[in-house]
């Protein structure tokens, strides 16, 4: 009986730290394969508040992005 109990909690835990690890994967694949904001995106972003960027300024901005990705 406690053996049972046992092996269902340890089967559940090694399952939530599978799965916390396979979503973390596929999540950081997706987030690769499609950003979620692009240069054409950041531009009319930037001319939306107001400031008129130039090329460098948005690779820069791109860059800072991808490195948190």
């Amino acid at each position: 009986m406690f053996g049972d109990i046992m092996l269902v909690l340890v089967g559940l835990i090694i399952g939530l730290i599978i799965g916390f690890f396979a979503a973390r994967y596929f999540m950081k694949k997706y987030m690769k394969e499609n950003p979620p904001i692009n240069e054409d995106m950041l531009k009319a972003l930037m001319m939306q508040m107001g400031r008129k960027p130039n090329q460098k300024q948005i690779n820069q901005m791109m860059k800072s992005m991808q490195k948190y990705m």
